[in-house]
Parts: structure tokens; sequence; C-alpha cells
């Protein structure tokens, strides 16, 4: 065997040693909290959920810059100033595309007591617009397809819904609601 073949055998063999090892490292540094396989031989991925997401409850509403459907900077500290519920959806989430009506449903109700806003996490366009309005939503959407948000409020999984007292403080983080689990949270949290 020529010297080149020697050394590309050797190659492989020490990165397969080195593959194994490394996947026994992480294998065996899993915590307990992953979902075991539907045999029980060992860990497996966890799809993103709510408790994914950094907590930030009891914190201030972080201040960065999203966007209105025009592509203006909108400061998210300039929203402040009223009770707020602030929604992180997009037309890709499932789970955000259900409950977008409710939302709707519960902003006719409450909008006049309650600032509703919705941050797409994707870049402004009219198909994100259209497809919000198409659900009944009237109320204000704002853009952040740079993530700036996002990343700020540590979101991994959505929808997340913000619950903002008018001084700005994130009083309730949630998942996915429903129109009678919007209520209650607002009455709850925020009147």
């Amino acid at each position: 065997m020529n010297v080149r073949k020697r050394l590309l055998i050797g190659s492989l063999a020490v990165s397969a040693v080195a593959s194994v090892t490394i996947g026994l490292v992480i294998a065996r540094s899993g915590d307990s909290s992953t979902v075991s396989q539907l045999d029980g031989t060992g860990p497996t991925f966890r799809p993103p959920t709510i408790g994914t997401n950094a907590v930030v409850q009891g914190k201030s509403l972080p201040d960065v810059k999203v966007q209105t459907l025009q592509g203006e900077d909108v400061a998210t500290k300039s929203l402040i100033g009223h009770p707020m519920v602030i929604n992180v959806w997009g037309s890709t989430c499932g789970p955000c595309k259900k409950e977008l009506p409710d939302f709707a449903k519960v902003q006719l109700l409450y909008g006049d007591r309650v600032r509703f806003v919705g941050i797409d996490y994707l870049p402004p366009s009219d198909h994100e617009e259209k497809f919000a309005r198409d659900r009944g939503v009237q109320y204000e959407l704002l853009y952040d397809g740079a993530g700036r948000f996002i990343a700020a409020v540590g979101i991994a999984a959505y929808p997340v819904t913000l619950f903002v007292t008018a001084e700005g403080i994130i009083v309730k983080q949630t998942g996915q609601l429903d129109e009678a689990k919007l209520t209650a949270l607002i009455k709850s949290e925020l009147l």
C-alpha cells in the first residue's frame, strides 16, 4: 500500500474514533429533561416549547427597534404608556395561525383599555399584513425581521404573548392562547 492510501485510511480511522468519543460524551452529558425514545433506550431531540424561551416575567420591556410595514423604525419603548398585550407571531407558525382570530375578538372587547401589538418575526411584507388582516386582526402590526426583539426577549418557540404594564414591566409571558385564556389573563394581569 502506498503512503497516500495509508495516510487516508489512518485519517479516516482517527476521525471515526473521534466522532464516536464525542458522541459518547454528548450522550452521557445529556440532562434528564430530554424526551426518551419510544423504545426507552436513550435521549432524543425535544422540540422547542414555550419553556425553551428565556424567562422575562418581572423584567422591563427591552428597548429595541422593530419596523412598520413601510420599513420605518419604531422603538419598543415608545409603545409603553398603557397596559399592553404583545403577541409575537408569524404566518409560518401553525399555532400562531390558530390564535390570531381569538386575539382579534378579544382586542375588540378590551382595545379601549389595553393596547394590542402584533410583532411578526418575519420581515415587513404585504403577505404578512394580509395574513393577519384576513384573520380579523385590526390592531397595530410591527415586524422584527432583523430579530432584535426576539433576541432581546430570548424567544426560541412561537407564539409568545407578553403582558406588559403601563410602566413597561412584563408581568406575564405565555405560549399559545385561546379567547378564554387571553381574556382571563388580561383581567388578572392588566386590569
